[in-house]
């Protein structure tokens, strides 16, 4: 009877593929984690928007798209944003850093918030789409992972005690300021 060897403890990967796999998934992950925090507040106030009277027939409308056109349109704020960036970056290298900084910022919020409502809108449309379902489901399982390992991180950890501590702290200045 032939044992079998005992299983090899795990490599480590070596430094410098954890370090430039770190240069990219970390930039990435402070995207995405950009993204969460604000699709859904953002999703939620164009939605009010979206009630607000000459506006409701364009959701009902966006609703309506067959998957490519809903594709396309949920392509357009990406196109439509990217001249805004160009002459931001433009700005910022004649000299305007704060100006092209700002425009950068706010067509990074409004383009979140526009792409968030759209694809609320079309997102049936969309997964209708194989391609797109099939991606779209990879896309997800990578980013919980990418965030994941963001969370177990340590600057994460010690983010989130300072959070809780300053929480704490900003509610005891209030109770005091309200005892007064």
């Amino acid at each position: 009877m032939h044992s079998s060897p005992p299983p090899r403890p795990p490599r480590h990967k070596p430094f410098w593929r954890r370090f430039v796999r770190g240069l990219w998934e970390w930039p990435l992950a402070v995207l995405i984690l950009f993204e969460e925090w604000g699709w859904e507040p953002l999703q939620r106030a164009m939605a009010r928007i979206g009630q607000w009277p000459g506006f409701r027939w364009i959701g009902r409308w966006i609703e309506s798209l067959p998957p490519y056109g809903a594709l396309a349109l949920f392509a357009l704020p990406t196109l439509a944003l990217l001249p805004v960036k160009l002459l931001a970056l433009f700005a910022i290298s004649r000299g305007h850093a704060l100006l092209g900084t700002l425009v950068i910022v706010a067509a990074k919020v409004a383009g979140t918030a526009i792409v968030a409502r759209l694809f609320t809108l079309t997102q049936p449309a969309l997964m209708r789409l194989a391609w797109f379902a099939r991606n779209y489901a990879r896309w997800t399982v990578f980013k919980e992972r990418l965030l994941a390992q963001v969370r177990a991180s340590r600057p994460w950890r010690a983010a989130r005690v300072v959070k809780r501590r300053m929480g704490r702290w900003v509610r005891l200045l209030k109770s005091w300021l309200n005892h007064d």
